[in-house]
């Protein structure tokens, strides 16, 4: 177990209205975060916010415009102020289909939310994190990143995509004090999941639903990764199945 006191840091966390980002947003508000949450979903988030109280701030927003980011962005750090954290969870698994009978504009908007607004944020707030010492950037990644699944094209592309910005950002940037990580929760008990199972494609789409993991398992992770002891995995993708990094992090 541990213990990490994010008072006085700002954390934004995108896909935040539900699933793994919900979750993360009420355990890092805890932990005494200040916290930006993004999401389509306007009603949605602006109730978790309300839920979480007055660390928490809601902006309603589609990661699919990319154009608009670097004025959200603006508009968060004018709200919130500049950001420590930002983790980049936000993704889209359809569309579910094999290649030949993919919906070519449903491929093309999942790459635009799953991986070129995770550049664009990124890129958003590098130079105020450079500026101000460092901070920590944490992608959501996937066993997807590595492994093909029948129907899965575009999202195991854009995995594998987000898995080399994480490098990448490392390689880079390291030395100016930005941490980048990855972390493959495998499956978790989210929307995405009964997505999938309703899809009956491939394999994850049989898993017995008690054998997901609970989002909270996959908050507790991220903010673990926030602190140095971390830091062996800069660059990399840190793996919740790892049954050590579950036994330290006290989920069992």
């Amino acid at each position: 177990m541990f213990d990490t006191d994010l008072s006085g840091k700002t954390v934004v966390i995108t896909g935040a209205s539900r699933g793994i980002g919900a979750a993360t947003a009420r355990l890092f508000a805890q932990s005494g975060a200040k916290t930006a949450l993004i999401a389509r979903s306007g009603p949605a988030i602006e109730a978790l916010a309300e839920e979480i109280g007055a660390n928490a701030h809601a902006f309603p927003f589609d990661l699919a415009n990319i154009a608009q980011i670097g004025p959200l962005f603006a508009q968060i750090t004018s709200t919130v102020g500049a950001v420590d954290v930002l983790i980049n969870n936000a993704a889209l698994i359809a569309p579910i289909a094999a290649m030949a009978e993919a919906d070519l504009a449903q491929w093309d908007h999942l790459m635009r939310v799953n991986v070129t607004s995770v550049f664009a944020t990124t890129q958003a707030y590098l130079p105020q994190m450079i500026e101000r010492g460092g901070g920590t950037v944490i992608n959501i990644s996937s066993g997807a990143a590595k492994d093909a699944y029948e129907g899965w094209s575009a999202y195991c592309a854009s995995k594998a995509a987000v898995a080399m910005l994480t490098q990448s950002l490392d390689l880079e940037y390291r030395a100016q004090g930005i941490r980048a990580l990855g972390l493959s929760p495998g499956t978790v008990a989210t929307q995405m999941q009964r997505d999938i199972r309703a899809s009956g494609i491939n394999p994850v789409s049989q898993i017995d639903w008690n054998d997901h993991i609970p989002p909270e398992w996959v908050a507790r992770a991220l903010l673990w990764m926030t602190t140095e002891a971390a830091d062996v995995h800069l660059g990399q993708d840190v793996r919740l199945r790892d049954p050590a990094l579950r036994q330290r992090l006290g989920l069992q």
